[in-house]
């Protein structure tokens, strides 16, 4: 490693969502969203969606965490570890409770008001998504959801009522978390339910350019209200690797990593690119888009970039080769190279540095690393700290290699969140046992336990990493 140091304003801190982490679903006027009517899944299997609340069904983010009542034990957990930033999300439907009233909440503006304060009286910066995963379920059933051009204003609704009200509090905004996910995982991200139509790929991408524009949108009020703001995108990055040299693999990688330079080319760049114009006419796709959206493209270009990063994989042209890893919503090929969670995603540090790079060649940008870490089976025992060195050994050496693309390459990266700082319910499965935090929640799959929280060896590791602006990595 080099002798050069990171700067001292580098934000290190963790994320989660509030879908994830909140609970309290039905309290203090909180309408239902899609996180609301998804059931349980088990151990590397999806989640089944429900059209409404359905009796002895058993949904793992009613009562997630408890963070809504728990968040100033929480956050003093946090600031003993010396966070400098918290990464969360809004839930759209504790401010507007079935997405499209004019008038807001005034008691869920009151919670995050309180949550702002608690972060900012440690000194806590707050990075704050407005959307992560969750839609108003009212949207999706009256709507369509974001295949409605109406969802545009109805989310600039949600963002301007934001903006004026946490002007003073929040710098740091995210406008939709893993924007390019609504290709992947449609429902889950953009509450879609792709079955209802015929032409998928029409309706996914005519979804996506409404997101492009509302967060384009969303950018241009911001500065208007505080030019202070910085407002970023946010993209799951999904590095793949050529199967071998061969060009045909090679130009096969190149175009599964367009699907998702498609996202951010046009949130960073302002426009679609002659490339995306492409793919679209060969997926004889055709866009509503008005001369008012292209003028909103352009105006409304992001200041940062988030990136989530967890693994990679392999890419080959042949047809026949067979789909070995998945996780992370995406598949490929195994790469012999690396070793694999206890979820099946390949472990790939190096990566990391790869894709900063990758990155910050592309659009020279800052970039936020705002999910890194590691899901896996955590051993308790009664009165004893878990010994999670596994975790400690993976932030380790992805924390290392980040390090190097910002002395060595020259990269611009602003902060790192690990990703879950403490227990959460899975995004994708519901499960509570595929542990990412550095505290642990007495919580199981069931929704059975104290939720009392423990720190783990991670933890007092995770404490000297801030401590020494990440010098100290042993």
């Amino acid at each position: 490693m080099s002798t050069q140091r990171l700067p001292d304003h580098f934000m290190w801190g963790g994320a989660v969502s509030a879908n994830q982490c909140e609970g309290a679903w039905n309290v203090g006027g909180k309408g239902i969203s899609t996180a609301d009517v998804a059931a349980a899944g088990q151990h590397g299997q999806g989640r089944t969606y429900t059209e409404t609340v359905l009796e002895n069904t058993y949904y793992p983010n009613h009562g997630a965490i408890d963070f809504y009542h728990r968040y100033k034990e929480d956050i003093a957990l946090f600031a003993e570890m010396g966070f400098k930033c918290f990464r969360t999300s809004i839930h759209w439907t504790r401010i507007f409770p079935q997405g499209d009233e004019s008038e807001p909440n005034e008691e869920g503006l009151a919670f995050y008001d309180r949550l702002f304060d608690e972060c900012l009286k440690y000194g806590i910066e707050p990075v704050v998504t407005i959307s992560h995963y969750e839609t108003p379920l009212h949207l999706v059933k009256q709507y369509g959801s974001w295949t409605n051009r109406k969802l545009i204003d109805f989310y600039l609704n949600l963002c301007r009522v934001l903006f004026e009200r946490y002007k003073t509090k929040v710098k740091y905004w995210m406008t939709f978390n893993e924007i390019n996910v609504i290709t992947l995982n449609p429902l889950i991200a953009a509450g879609i339910r792709v079955e209802e139509y015929a032409d998928k790929e029409q309706i996914l991408y005519q979804a996506a350019h409404y997101q492009f524009v509302a967060s384009a949108k969303a950018v241009k009020l911001g500065r208007e209200i505080n030019p202070d703001f910085q407002i970023g995108m946010m993209m799951l990055y999904p590095l793949s690797y050529a199967e071998s040299c061969s060009p045909e693999d090679n130009l096969e990688n190149m175009h599964n990593m367009d699907l998702h330079y498609y996202f951010s080319d046009i949130q960073v760049r302002g426009y679609y690119s002659p490339k995306a114009q492409k793919f679209l006419e060969r997926k004889g796709i055709t866009l509503d888009i008005t001369d008012e959206d292209v003028r909103d493209l352009r105006a409304g270009t992001v200041d940062y970039i988030g990136i989530s990063y967890y693994m990679s994989l392999v890419t080959s042209s042949n047809p026949n080769r067979k789909i070995v890893v998945k996780g992370n919503m995406l598949e490929g090929i195994a790469n012999p190279y690396l070793e694999k969670s206890d979820w099946e995603w390949q472990i790939d540090a190096v990566g990391l540095r790869i894709s900063l790079n990758h990155l910050y060649d592309r659009y020279q940008l800052p970039i936020f690393v705002v999910e890194n870490g590691l899901g896996a089976v955590d051993e308790k025992i009664e009165g004893q700290m878990i010994q999670d060195d596994y975790r400690i050994d993976y932030l380790r050496k992805h924390i290392a290699q980040m390090k190097e693309a910002v002395l060595q390459d020259g990269v611009d990266v602003m902060g790192y969140t690990v990703w879950g700082c403490i227990d959460l319910v899975s995004a994708s499965t519901g499960e509570m046992k595929k542990r990412y935090g550095l505290i642990y929640v007495d919580r199981d799959d069931r929704g059975e336990g104290t939720l009392n929280r423990e720190k783990k060896k991670s933890f007092n590791w995770y404490k000297e990493v801030i401590l020494s602006n990440g010098d100290s990595l042993d």
